[in-house]
């Protein structure tokens, strides 16, 4: 692909980025030495950046965000009309877009009711936990103001959000952190905590142990994703999920599933959810409901959830006291009713289905070849491949050398993930999240760059 940038509007593009921009998750002293990445231009699963070199995006838009593909012109179209002719107003009154999409995703969610509109993943996660502590206000005499979380989850950057995050380095240097946030044990069967042969039920028992312990009245929710993302690409053993439900009515626990990365399409399904036969009361999501084309998310509910804010006492407190500024932007919704539409139409749960499947064969594959690989687990176009520096002890691959292996596959022109300083010695596992629309072709690129560096950086 040709670029319209003269070698002089690089330069003062490279130099603006340097001297203006902070980046995320980046350390800026690497900058006195090393040009910082400027992308400029997206197609399909393809990137350019500033100096005209091409990509081959395997993890949509480096956060799990861009599903269906860059260079969508129907979505951009969509958002430009609907800016022209509205482009804002506040969410205590309605507008079409927001109207027409919470119908439209209600639609896909049986068993859920409303769509409460923000816009990032870590603010949809703020207003369940608020909604938690409101009901636990109202109608437990503030007592069930508890909310569970697992151990290598993650929900997000906010204060509140990284109370309730299992990958520690990431929370470091920023608390403390509010109250009541409570961890249990993560359920990753590779690195089992117990030696018993039914480890999915066991990993959710220690759930009700955490209950227990803390006392049942105290608990209001636990929060949980259904793929495990950033904390290694975790598929959820066989007899977990039906235990928490179990446990979630027992103890009358809402229980709230974070979709921010699996939803709309990543796993195969709509939702991540839906492949384990959850019925959530809180289902949150981001990321790729517009695919990054406008920023968007929604905290849904049940309309057992909803009614709990409809009664009306004297002090008129009730309701769920909460503002989102853009929140009311209509670009969002209308994005993300064309980013559902383009899923629909061209087939993307299915292709998601079967190049998933190509992937985690590709990945199977290399684990035959290359020792270095201890586990292979995946979920549709969600998979990841954990490293160990041997496969006996399942001693974790030392974060440096996973970092080589991205880079190696980077300088190949394949952009891949892996955990990174998330959690002390397990940042050890290779990401892959392809948009929806990838090809055989793009997904054997992908396994073949994966197979040069393990060879190279291996030896």
């Amino acid at each position: 692909m040709t670029l319209d940038l003269t070698q002089n509007d690089i330069s003062r593009v490279v130099a603006a980025d340097r001297e203006h921009v902070w980046h995320h998750l980046s350390q800026h002293k690497q900058y006195e030495t090393v040009d910082p990445r400027v992308f400029v231009e997206g197609k399909g699963m393809r990137l350019w950046d500033a100096t005209g070199k091409e990509y081959l995006d395997a993890v949509s838009g480096g956060v799990w965000t861009v599903n269906v593909g860059y260079g969508r012109e129907s979505i951009a179209d969509a958002v430009r009309d609907q800016l022209v002719r509205l482009n804002y107003y506040a969410g205590a009154a309605g507008t079409v877009p927001g109207a027409v999409f919470a119908q439209r995703l209600i639609e896909k969610m049986p068993g859920m009711s409303r769509v409460y509109y923000s816009n990032s993943g870590s603010e949809a996660n703020e207003k369940a936990y608020k909604m938690v502590r409101q009901i636990a206000a109202r109608h437990h005499g503030g007592r069930k103001w508890k909310i569970l979380y697992r151990d290598r989850d993650y929900h997000g950057t906010t204060l509140g959000t990284l109370a309730s995050s299992g990958q520690d380095q990431r929370a470091m240097q920023y608390g403390p952190y509010p109250d009541g946030f409570v961890r249990v044990p993560h359920c990753l069967e590779y690195r089992k905590q117990w030696d018993v042969e039914n480890y999915g039920q066991r990993a959710a028992d220690a759930i009700e142990e955490v209950i227990l312990r803390e006392g049942p009245d105290t608990v209001g929710a636990i929060v949980l994703e259904p793929v495990t993302a950033g904390g290694g690409v975790i598929t959820p053993p066989e007899g977990y999920w039906p235990r928490v439900q179990e446990i979630c009515r027992k103890y009358n626990i809402l229980l709230h599933i974070d979709e921010v990365v699996c939803g709309l399409g990543r796993t195969g399904t709509w939702f991540g959810y839906q492949q384990y036969g959850i019925e959530p009361d809180f289902v949150t999501m981001a990321k790729g409901v517009a695919s990054g084309y406008a920023a968007i998310s929604c905290t849904v509910t049940t309309e057992r959830v909803f009614e709990m804010f409809k009664d009306a006492p004297e002090d008129g407190m009730s309701y769920f006291r909460d503002i989102s500024t853009f929140g009311g932007c209509t670009a969002g919704p209308v994005a993300a009713l064309e980013n559902m539409r383009i899923i629909e139409d061209e087939g993307l749960l299915e292709n998601t289905r079967l190049m998933g499947e190509r992937c985690m064969a590709g990945l199977r594959g290399l684990m035959e070849k290359h020792a270095v690989i201890g586990d292979v687990r995946g979920k549709g176009l969600f998979c990841g491949a954990e490293l160990v520096a041997d496969r006996t002890s399942k001693e974790p691959l030392d974060e440096k050398r996973v970092q080589a292996i991205v880079a190696d596959c980077l300088a190949q022109g394949v952009i891949i993930g892996a955990t990174n300083r998330s959690m002390p010695g397990q940042n050890n596992t290779l990401y892959l999240s392809p948009a929806l629309i990838a090809t055989a072709e793009d997904i054997d690129r992908i396994i073949g760059a994966i197979d040069a560096a393990l060879g190279r950086v291996m030896g």
